[in-house]
C-alpha cells in the first residue's frame, strides 16, 4: 500500500488533535533523544519537537511521500526510511512516540516490548491507536468489500485486531514502572458525507481500495459513500459528526 501526504493532511487539524493530548502526557522533563515512530507528513513530530525544544527528535516513517511533507516542514529535523517492524536502533531513546501508527503492524505481544527496551531508564513509551473497527466507517467498508462485483479482490480484507486497555496494561506493567492507558472518543465535525468518505480513503479504507483498478475504486466508493449516508446521519445543517475512538498509552520504563 503507499500512502499519500497530500491526501492525510486534508484533516489535519483534526488528526493532530489526539497527538496533542498524548505528547502533554509525557512525564519527562529532561528529554535529550526523542522519535516519532511512523511520523507521517510530520504534524506528530512537530508536536513532539514543541514539547522538547531542547531535544534531538527523529521522525521515521515508511513511505518517501510522508517523509518528503515531514522534510519540507521540519528541514532542522531528522527524518529517514523505516519499517517500524525491524526498528532496531543503535541508541536508547527517553522518549519514544507511536501516533496512529502501530496497528498497522501485528504481534503486539513482541513488538510493544521491543520498544519498551529501546529506552533508556526512565524513558516512555507514548502510543495512540484508533480504536475503530467496530465503527460504522468500518463495519460498512467490510460490508461493501464483501458485497460487491470486487468481493474476490477483498472480500477478505482485514484489519490488524486492536487490544483492550487491559491488554496493553497488562504486557507493559512487567517491563514499565508506570503504565497509563486510557481511552477517548473525539466528535469530528466534516462538511459532509463526501468528506468522511475522503478522511479514511487516507487511511482505513487503503487496504481495500488498493488491489481495485481505477473504475473499480470509483464503483465502491460511490456505494460506500450511499452506506455512510445511512450510518452517520447529517444535523439539520448538513454537518456529519464523526465519532472516533482512540487508545491512548503512557508508560514509563
Amino acid at each position: 500500500m503507499t500512502w499519500s501526504a497530500k491526501q492525510y493532511t486534508m484533516f489535519e487539524q483534526q488528526r493532530t488533535r489526539p497527538v496533542r493530548d498524548l505528547v502533554a502526557a509525557i512525564p519527562n522533563t529532561d528529554v535529550r533523544t526523542a522519535v516519532d515512530l511512523g511520523c507521517g507528513p510530520g504534524n506528530s513530530t512537530q508536536v513532539l519537537a514543541e514539547r522538547f525544544p531542547q531535544a534531538q527528535v527523529f521522525g521515521l516513517d515508511s513511505s518517501d511521500d510522508m517523509l518528503a511533507d515531514a522534510r519540507r516542514r521540519l528541514p532542522a529535523l531528522s527524518f529517514e526510511r523505516a519499517d517500524i517492524g525491524a526498528w532496531n536502533p543503535t541508541q536508547k531513546f527517553d522518549v519514544i512516540l507511536a501516533n496512529a501508527s502501530l496497528q498497522w503492524l501485528p504481534d503486539h505481544a513482541t513488538l510493544y516490548p521491543h520498544l519498551i527496551n529501546q529506552l533508556t531508564p526512565g524513558g516512555t513509551l507514548a502510543v495512540q491507536t484508533p480504536d475503530n473497527l467496530d465503527e460504522p466507517a468500518h463495519r460498512l467498508a467490510r460490508e461493501v468489500a464483501a458485497d460487491g462485483p470486487w468481493s474476490a479482490k477483498i472480500g477478505a480484507v482485514k484489519h490488524n485486531d486492536r487490544h483492550s486497555a487491559r491488554y496493553y496494561y497488562e504486557l507493559l506493567s512487567p517491563h514499565c514502572s508506570t503504565v497509563d492507558v486510557w481511552r477517548t472518543t473525539y466528535q469530528h465535525p466534516l462538511a459532509d458525507h463526501a468528506a468522511v468518505v475522503e478522511w479514511f480513503k487516507a487511511s482505513g479504507l487503503r487496504p481495500f481500495l488498493t488491489p481495485l483498478t481505477d473504475a473499480e475504486k470509483a464503483d465502491f466508493l460511490r456505494e460506500y459513500q450511499a452506506r455512510i449516508t445511512q450510518g452517520y446521519p447529517a444535523l439539520a445543517d448538513g454537518t456529519v459528526l464523526l465519532p472516533f475512538p482512540r487508545l491512548f498509552i503512557v508508560a514509563t520504563r
